[in-house]
């Protein structure tokens, strides 16, 4: 995966040229006496070639670029297409037929066709509503599109007021969207209930940042609720799959962390190569592998226990909304990674007492040590997904962009 995703950055398309087909080679008739050379390196390059590009695809990489080549050309297409809707101006049915397009285009998420279409046209993005007069931002809350709902600091301070005190048919506000569920398929990118409920916390708390203070406490007519009761309200159940989900992970983590603090305890006191009888020092003190063994203990030690009463801070936590925004997933981050980390350092106190205690018997050190790694690498398996997915929903580059102090589209 990482390595597609590596691939796919470095592949570049070259922009294409018309008259690059105009161009013919004209090769003059060599020598006689060279004909045969010339054949042979010919077959050679066509062979080099071919083989070249049954590699290019069997790797999958002319499936990228093929991709990218397509995204650019779609790209340049709909710039064109919101320069037609400058350009020649639009009829009535035209109009309404893009904004209907936008709509849709919103709730499936083809959020590159509205960004192009509203860079070319601004009117669009300050008028446009649909038929129970919901504006662009408003779907875009509706349905999580953060890149479309970005667009929102194109836009002047006194613009992004008006659309924040708006309401939908008189009854909902912009904050009011945020508060509420509408689309689940948008969960089917994050893969657990935790992580989900952050993702809700921070869309409702950006919505809020923007939204004028007067909307915080405004209750909608249909039940008469605020937004952030209405929140509350709606969330409840995920709520409640993220405390379990949470709880499960804890559980099986502070056991795990529990037992290597079992181990790595008794072995620091069991020592390979024993002890002297007059001094009660280590036999191998000096010995380079030994230091490395007692430090790879210690370590995994301290980690272990850490991760433990890490875990069990989240075990006996109260488990209220806002702790799901940072509190309870930065002790998880915390926990899974110390107790990956205990784990690592683990196996390398192990390796280390085998290749001390078997010294040139490398038939049987290399094998155990190879078998060591399988429990790191089930570890990472299972779990690491799961913790890359915490630190990018805290330390990525977040749901929406920054407020843009001195530019504006609109």
């Amino acid at each position: 995966m990482f390595f597609y995703c590596f691939v796919e950055i470095g592949i570049h398309i070259p922009e294409v040229d018309v008259n690059i087909h105009d161009i013919s080679i004209n090769v003059a008739e060599s020598e006689n006496d060279h004909d045969n050379k010339r054949d042979f390196i010919s077959s050679v390059m066509t062979l080099f070639r071919r083989f070249a590009k049954s590699v290019y695809i069997f790797c999958g990489l002319h499936r990228i670029y093929l991709m990218k080549s397509t995204h650019k050309w779609i790209i340049q297409f709909l710039h064109c297409m919101g320069e037609a809707t400058t350009v020649f101006g639009l009829t009535p049915d035209q109009y309404d037929m893009v904004t209907r397009s936008i709509f849709k285009a919103i709730e499936q998420g083809h959020h590159e066709f509205v960004i192009e279409l509203c860079k070319a046209n601004p009117q669009l993005l300050r008028d446009t509503c649909d038929e129970k007069g919901m504006t662009i931002f408003d779907f875009a809350i509706r349905y999580r599109q953060e890149e479309v709902y970005n667009l929102i600091y194109e836009l002047e301070e006194e613009k992004r007021n008006d659309i924040g005190i708006r309401l939908v048919n008189s009854d909902n506000s912009m904050l009011h969207f945020a508060a509420d569920l509408f689309s689940f398929s948008y969960f089917d990118h994050i893969q657990d209930a935790s992580l989900q409920i952050q993702r809700e916390l921070q869309w409702f708390k950006e919505v809020e940042r923007c939204v004028p203070l007067e909307m915080h406490e405004y209750r909608n007519r249909s039940n008469d609720l605020t937004a952030r009761e209405l929140f509350t309200k709606n969330h409840k159940r995920l709520i409640e799959d993220a405390k379990n989900s949470m709880k499960e992970t804890a559980s099986s983590c502070t056991l795990i962390g529990a037992l290597i603090v079992t181990i790595m305890f008794a072995a620091a006191f069991t020592l390979p190569g024993g002890n002297n009888d007059n001094t009660g020092l280590p036999l191998l003190q000096n010995n380079r592998l030994f230091k490395v063994f007692i430090v790879s203990d210690a370590v995994s030690l301290f980690s272990s226990t850490t991760s433990v009463i890490t875990f069990l801070g989240i075990l006996t936590s109260r488990f209220a909304e806002q702790d799901f925004l940072k509190y309870l997933p930065t002790m998880m981050r915390t926990g899974v990674f110390t107790l990956f980390f205990s784990i690592a350092t683990m196996m390398i106190a192990f390796s280390c007492a085998l290749v001390i205690m078997l010294d040139g018997e490398a038939w049987i050190v290399i094998p155990s040590i190879l078998f060591a790694s399988v429990p790191l690498i089930s570890f990472v398996w299972w779990l690491f997904p799961l913790l890359v997915d915490m630190f990018k929903s805290a330390h990525g580059p977040g749901i929406l962009a920054k407020e843009k102090d001195n530019e504006t589209m609109i």
